[in-house]
């Protein structure tokens, strides 16, 4: 039987799938979790908040991430990091796949990819879990009601944690699977219960459509002034570098917190809510996020809770270090209530740099935007991905590899082109570590990484004496109001000056064997960027 609102003429039968039990249509958040509740998918928590957790994956599993290597896109696919998967192996994963679900009950949401309409796309989400129904129709966007009647899917992702596939069938990797299928139309995920792999489908499904329209998909948050849209700042960065965290300023508009366009009208979310780390979480430094893991609806992922009381506990991180939260957008108070801004005054790059050495922020030209937007140096943090338990340098080209279909250069080329229409002034910032390396030095103070991003927006930074980095060649500022100096100069910060210079140099070597691969595929001042 079939509840719930739905197109008439855009039923499940209607796409080929049928056999199911009962299938719910568009449920709201109190059906949901009465429905989540009522299959013992998890427990109620403090302020209607629903508290799971996701078995065995506690996070993304980039490597069983596999592309359907079609006609249409075999020349257009970065298959160095997209595994690929034969057409005949997603028909058997399909067809397998529906089998199993027979009799199950299932739900769908019919939802937007995109604040903006000139440029969004409609997803159909089929899950087999009521709480993933739940988590992403807050991470996408909500269609009004009314809408629904007339609602039909550009892409359909169907989630079935209970299936496993079988590598010598389906042509992939392990019994756990992601298969993006671009002439299908189609997204499969199975054999893992983490939610994240419901947005992130949605984001590399963006990230392969969008270029073709000019159209930049960015892996960052976004914040507008108060007031206005036109001061409008992206920050972009991996998982744990802070772009919840510094997005979320209470004397600036929210955009967003993870996923954006932008396009020749301005910056747009591609999300309808926020997923946010809940580790070491604090009320005062981080008020807003904090509030939402006890309001109604909110998904709380991976965290321990006493079984009395139901209080969470942000600094047990037994299950995982990427303990997580999800919510509407709306949640937070100085969201925007459109998700869109203008072209970015400002782009800052978020490094959690592990080995100490990159200052706490630097002024980059544009060529040296492009070869560290190319590179994309972070460290992963523990609990992001399968198997990372403390910080472990890495370079994720454009900030986000694992979600990057096409080749880097398309992402890199579409930045330069918009940073060179509209003047935007880009900053590398280090939330990582200082006064040494991970084990020996401390975190980034936070309100330091405030000050700095406060002046830097409100154009105060601009005015500052800089000094040139003898390692990277970007521009240093040598003081700024609220900032010890000796934050603003790394090598200062180290007791062993000599193990400093040997760490940087190691960095720089690093930067270097990385940044080879682009050679051929950059212009000349991006070169010199990259030589020094």
């Amino acid at each position: 039987m079939a509840f719930g609102r739905v197109n008439p003429n855009f039923r499940l039968e209607d796409q080929g799938i049928t056999g199911l039990g009962n299938v719910y249509y568009n449920l709201l958040e109190p059906a949901l979790i009465e429905e989540a509740l009522a299959r013992k998918e998890g427990r109620l928590g403090k302020g209607g908040a629903f508290l799971v957790t996701t078995g065995k994956f506690t996070g993304r599993s980039p490597k069983d991430k596999h592309v359907v290597k079609t006609a249409d896109v075999a020349d257009k696919i970065w298959w160095e990091n997209n595994a690929e998967m034969s057409p005949e192996g997603f028909d058997a994963l399909y067809n397998d796949m529906v089998a199993h679900m027979a009799g199950g009950d299932y739900f769908v949401q019919d939802l937007i990819g995109g604040a903006d309409p000139a440029h969004s796309i409609d997803v159909r989400v089929i899950s087999e879990l009521a709480w993933h129904n739940l988590f992403i129709r807050h991470l996408l966007r909500r269609p009004e009601r009314a809408d629904l009647d007339s609602y039909v899917a550009d892409f359909t992702i169907i989630n079935c944690p209970s299936f496993q596939a079988d590598p010598a069938k389906h042509d992939c990797r392990s019994e756990t699977v992601i298969a993006l299928n671009f002439e299908r139309k189609m997204i499969l995920i199975g054999g893992t219960e983490y939610a994240g792999e419901n947005k992130k489908s949605v984001f590399t499904l963006l990230n392969y459509l969008l270029p073709e329209k000019g159209i930049m998909p960015m892996h960052c948050s976004a914040n507008h002034a108060n007031g206005n849209p036109v001061d409008t700042a992206v920050f972009f960065g991996l998982s744990g570098t802070g772009k919840t965290t510094l997005s979320a300023d209470p004397a600036r508009t929210l955009i967003g917190d993870d996923e954006h366009g932008w396009s020749d009208r301005g910056t747009f979310n591609f999300e309808g809510g926020c997923y946010a780390k809940t580790i070491n979480l604090n009320p005062e430094a981080e008020p807003e996020i904090y509030a939402t893991t006890t309001k109604f609806a909110t998904v709380i992922e991976n965290m321990v809770f006493d079984e009395e009381t139901f209080d969470l506990d942000f600094d047990d991180d037994s299950l995982t270090a990427n303990m997580r939260c999800a919510y509407p957008l709306e949640y937070i108070s100085n969201a925007s209530g459109t998700a869109v801004g203008g072209h970015p005054k400002n782009i800052i790059m978020l490094t959690c740099d592990a080995f100490g050495v990159l200052p706490p922020i630097a002024r980059l030209t544009p060529a040296q935007a492009m070869y560290h937007f190319l590179s994309g140096f972070t460290s992963k943090v523990a609990g992001t991905e399968r198997g990372v338990t403390e910080p472990e340098p890495t370079f994720s080209t454009c900030f986000g590899a694992p979600f990057m279909p096409r080749r880097p250069e398309v992402y890199g080329n579409l930045l330069r082109e918009k940073i060179a229409t509209h003047g935007a002034t880009c900053w590398l910032v280090n939330t990582g570590w200082t006064g040494g390396a991970y084990g020996t030095g401390s975190r980034m103070p936070i309100k330091a990484t405030r000050a700095l991003l406060t002046a830097a927006l409100d154009g105060s930074l601009g005015q500052a004496e800089f000094r040139k980095d003898e390692n990277f060649g970007f521009e240093v500022p040598v003081a700024v109001p609220g900032v010890p100096e000796l934050l603003l100069d790394p090598r200062r910060t180290w007791d062993d000056k000599s193990a400093y210079d040997a760490q940087a140099a190691k960095l720089v070597s690093m930067f270097a064997e990385n940044f080879a691969q682009y050679m051929d595929y950059i212009d000349e001042d991006v070169k010199a960027a990259a030589i020094g």
